[in-house]
């Protein structure tokens, strides 16, 4: 289990971020993060297509994302729907820079769920069935819709909220990041975080076998890595053996 411990910046937020293998042989996941004066980016990308075309994409992605940050975050207040949106665009170029003549490329993808932050907006973006919560120590304000099966069937009213994760076609996306652009992305422009908000960012792996009242207990202001680490780990064990790839970022602003 790969963790990073608190950190802070002039905006005061706290981090923390946990990813795991799971039961498989390979992490397949990936989780980055910026945290700076200006402005804090934070990614998870769960990648798909087998092994090494899976772990590739999501890598990639990120790295992507990385290397454009320091010019796209000082464009954000212009435009930030359309500047994010290029940023995402340049990032996936990136990726099949990085995949070169590798011929995994057209059947590796990848899902994203990215949170930007600075004093004046909230930037959320996701793509897949990544997860982006947030939250306040009373309460889930909202999470991001899954693209996938599943979610088409909760939105119509076939299934309940507890059903979707172990719906038999929860694996089952219906958009995800590729080299060639195959799928959009949602971009969500929201208020600067507010204090004691809380955003959690996790792979399927993670919100799987997480109750809702479990997911709360991430956003108590006492809540540490000790407590994300507890729920990685019961993640795991509930799975029963067939863990996916479990990853989670916690980001909470202590004061404005």
């Amino acid at each position: 289990m790969q963790d990073h411990n608190k950190n802070y910046n002039i905006m005061h937020l706290e981090f923390f971020q946990l990813t795991s293998p799971g039961d498989r042989r390979a992490n397949q996941d990936a989780m980055v993060h910026i945290v700076n004066n200006d402005y804090a980016l934070f990614i998870v990308a769960d990648g798909l297509g087998g092994h090494q075309a899976g772990e590739k994409a999501s890598q990639f992605f990120c790295k992507g994302m990385l290397k454009y940050a320091k010019t796209y975050s000082k464009k954000m207040a212009q435009n930030p729907r359309e500047i994010f949106l290029a940023w995402i665009n340049d990032a996936i170029d990136e990726m099949r820079v990085l995949f070169a003549d590798d011929q995994l490329a057209n059947g590796a993808y990848t899902t994203c769920a990215v949170l930007y932050l600075d004093e004046n907006l909230t930037v959320v973006a996701h793509c897949g069935d990544s997860r982006v919560y947030h939250m306040t120590p009373k309460e889930i304000l909202w999470r991001t819709r899954d693209h996938s099966i599943p979610q088409d069937l909760l939105d119509i009213g076939l299934i309940t909220e507890e059903e979707l994760a172990r719906h038999p076609e929860q694996n089952q996306l219906t958009r995800s990041i590729n080299v060639n652009k195959l799928h959009p992305i949602d971009i969500n422009i929201l208020a600067p975080i507010n204090k004691d908000e809380t955003f959690v960012l996790c792979s399927d792996g993670f919100w799987e076998y997480v109750k809702k009242e479990e997911f709360l207990q991430l956003a108590d202001l006492e809540s540490n890595k000790t407590k994300l680490a507890k729920l990685v780990r019961l993640s795991i064990y509930r799975a029963m053996g067939k863990s996916d790839n479990v990853t989670a970022q916690t980001i909470r602003c202590r004061k404005r």
